[in-house]
């Protein structure tokens, strides 16, 4: 059974980063959450009532809204770093049990609980507050090379989550363009680029700068 572990809520507070503060370290809110769109124009803003996000220009917004990683892959981490991790140390929102999450497709919808539909967007790439949040050096290229990133999703249907709730695949699209391929084409292979082009779902930002790319590439072979 696929279900939800934890919903977890961040509060921004002093840390290592460009900004000098960060909400990436969320903990488990242990009661129901209202989960909707951010409702600030498409930039910034959690898709958690509260639930906040230091960094508004790089962090949040529609098609980021949500952040969920699985807590099969955190138990992994804690076993390689011989640590404990408490779910919501990665900045995630929704730990899961029982999904795939680096196998699920950019567009695939999620139920959660009995209201909440979320769409799956794109990966998460880590970044230098991730980094210096989890103190180990090489992080960055460490977790990459995982290449478990966790997805973002974007709020199609609003509604109250809690930690237990199911998770349901209500739909899947027909392409193979799954978090783990879109992660790995952006971070270390990028002779996979054109295969993240087959996936009408892609967010627009992540196209365009596929289109770039791929442009980029063109001009310079000419």
């Amino acid at each position: 059974m696929a279900y939800l572990q934890s919903v977890n809520l961040g509060t921004v507070r002093p840390a290592v980063s460009d900004l000098g503060f960060s909400a990436i370290d969320r903990r488990p809110a242990g009661r129901p959450v209202m989960v909707r769109a951010p409702g600030q124009r498409g930039v910034g803003g959690s898709g958690l009532v509260g639930d906040e996000i230091g960094d508004l220009r790089h962090h949040g917004g529609d098609d980021a809204a949500v952040y969920a990683y699985a807590r099969e892959d955190l138990d992994w981490w804690q076993d390689r770093l011989g640590v404990e991790l408490a779910s919501g140390v990665f900045g995630d929102n929704l730990t899961t049990v029982g999904v795939d999450v680096t196998g699920a497709r950019t567009g695939e919808l999620w139920r959660v609980g009995d209201d909440a539909l979320l769409q799956v967007t794109s990966p998460r790439i880590p970044c230098r507050t991730f980094a210096a949040w989890m103190e180990q050096r090489g992080w960055i290229k460490t977790f990459t090379e995982r290449g478990h990133p966790g997805a973002y999703l974007r709020v199609v249907e609003p509604g109250w989550i809690s930690a237990g709730d199911p998770i349901t695949v209500e739909w899947r699209p027909d392409h193979e363009v799954t978090i783990g391929l879109i992660f790995r084409a952006l971070t270390t292979e990028d002779e996979l680029l054109p295969r993240l082009l087959e996936a009408e779902e892609l967010p627009r930002t992540i196209r365009d700068g596929v289109e770039r790319r791929l442009a980029a590439r063109t001009r310079a072979r000419s």
